[in-house]
């Protein structure tokens, strides 16, 4: 135990001077280059929370040329009311409605990207969940690493909003998991994985890499949209932008639910690196050494050193990466959420079943879902 504390330390604190390296970046060059037109695609599955203002906020980005492409596998669709308002409050955007099912694949989400991909005008596909919501400058902000002819993926952080005592929980899993993990990752290897909050990726690099038909029976689709394309060659790059996700978690098995397949995409992916997240346990290890010590001195020191540093690096990681201003108010919670964050890690180690958006799956080894998703 005092190993995992010791090593999760360590984790946390280089987790910062990977933050430093990442907003230390020189800012490009304007250019008088033309701005290439893109198409975005959202797939809809539900209703998520607030879904006019997530669709809105993209139909009013400051951009010279773009579309967006919402794609249902038919009419039933709840998010299509909260589309077609956004069409008659943005008549001058360019907005339509695809549907239809796609591939044949079993990840419904990467059968519907399929589908719309297809109907898309412009070489550059903006793929984008129907729970984000952006700022005018999304676009211009995404667009600009593609400057360099060699990246062919950019992808871009993203703060969790949510609302009532668990969903706040949940959505500290970002910020004090995700994202100093990806971090960490980016300054050791580089980016060589993509965030499903926004990939923007040009065509002909998604054909080299056999298409959505390379994903279509992957639960980790997004993770692959940068893997895939790194190991083709091809740069991913991290923008300067970060968007906001309205999760929808509302109740504990919402919660229970959401990190299961989180954890069970990450370990039938990389296992190995699965496995390793045990060095990153650093609240639970100092949890059970203080009480296999006794409460001693020692248990107190190391428990009060290895809590200090991780709300310390939980802080600034939300407030300069994010800016994310309520951070502040649930740092009391990043000790429940670090336990509770044990326990599904535990528990994504036994098992192959994962629900998503009122469906559920198999998933296998290398990440490949096993049939075909069934309503629950």
């Amino acid at each position: 135990m005092l190993i995992v504390c010791v090593s999760a330390t360590g984790f946390y604190a280089y987790a910062v001077i990977a933050a430093r390296d990442l907003l230390a970046r020189p800012q490009r060059q304007a250019t008088s280059e033309p701005e290439p037109p893109v198409s975005i695609l959202k797939p809809l599955r539900g209703l998520d929370p607030n879904p006019v203002a997530n669709f809105a906020s993209f139909s009013r980005q400051e951009y010279p040329a773009w579309e967006i492409l919402f794609g249902a596998e038919d009419e039933s669709e709840p998010g299509l009311d909260a589309v077609r308002q956004v069409m008659r409050e943005s008549p001058g955007a360019d907005i339509r409605i695809v549907l239809g099912k796609g591939l044949s694949g079993k990840n419904p989400k990467v059968r519907m990207l399929s589908r719309i991909a297809g109907e898309a005008k412009y070489p550059l596909l903006l793929i984008s969940d129907s729970d984000i919501r952006a700022d005018p400058n999304h676009l211009r902000r995404m667009v600009e690493p593609l400057r360099d002819p060699a990246v062919g993926v950019v992808t871009c952080l993203y703060r969790t909003n949510a609302s009532g005592l668990i969903g706040k929980i949940d959505s500290l899993s970002l910020s004090t998991e995700f994202l100093p993990g990806a971090l960490v990752a980016r300054r050791l290897e580089g980016m060589s994985f993509a965030m499903g909050a926004a990939i923007l990726i040009r065509r002909e690099v998604l054909d080299s890499i056999g298409g959505f038909a390379a994903l279509e029976d992957c639960l980790a689709d997004d993770y692959l949209l940068g893997k895939l394309p790194a190991e083709a060659g091809h740069r991913v790059e991290l923008a300067r932008d970060v968007v906001d996700h309205r999760l929808g978690t509302r109740s504990f098995g919402d919660l229970r639910a959401r990190q299961i397949r989180w954890n069970l995409g990450i370990r039938t992916s990389r296992p190995w690196g699965y496995a390793g997240l045990v060095f990153t346990q650093g609240t639970t290890a100092s949890l059970v050494f203080l009480l296999a010590t006794g409460g001693s001195a020692l248990g107190w020191s190391v428990a009060g050193v290895t809590l200090a540093v991780r709300l310390g690096v939980a802080w600034f990681l939300a407030a300069s990466c994010l800016k994310d201003r309520s951070i502040g108010r649930l740092l009391w919670l990043v000790p429940i959420r670090d336990l509770l964050g044990t326990a599904f890690w535990i528990a994504g180690f036994f098992g192959n079943t994962v629900e998503w958006r009122g469906r559920r799956f198999h998933v296998g080894s290398g990440g490949r879902i096993l049939d075909a998703p069934f309503e629950i």
